[in-house]
């Protein structure tokens, strides 16, 4: 068994600040900040969403038919 005095080391103790200093991360100002520009357009958002319902509706029926 270690004893503080045998035991490794401490490392030092960094605060949040010093640690989101080092990686360059800024705060957030507002929601915008967090939002990602994944499509072009709203074309391209329906027709994503509209394929991801239809495969979680194709989905859910091929599962209801499994069950006994």
């Amino acid at each position: 068994m270690s004893t503080p005095e045998t035991g490794p080391p401490l490392r030092p103790q960094a605060t949040v600040e010093e640690l989101l200093a080092t990686r360059g991360t800024q705060p957030i100002r507002s929601l915008d900040d967090l939002a990602a520009d994944t499509f072009d357009s709203d074309e391209e958002l329906d027709e994503f969403l509209a394929f991801t319902h239809a495969e979680r509706r194709r989905l859910s029926r091929r599962r209801a038919a499994c069950r006994p």
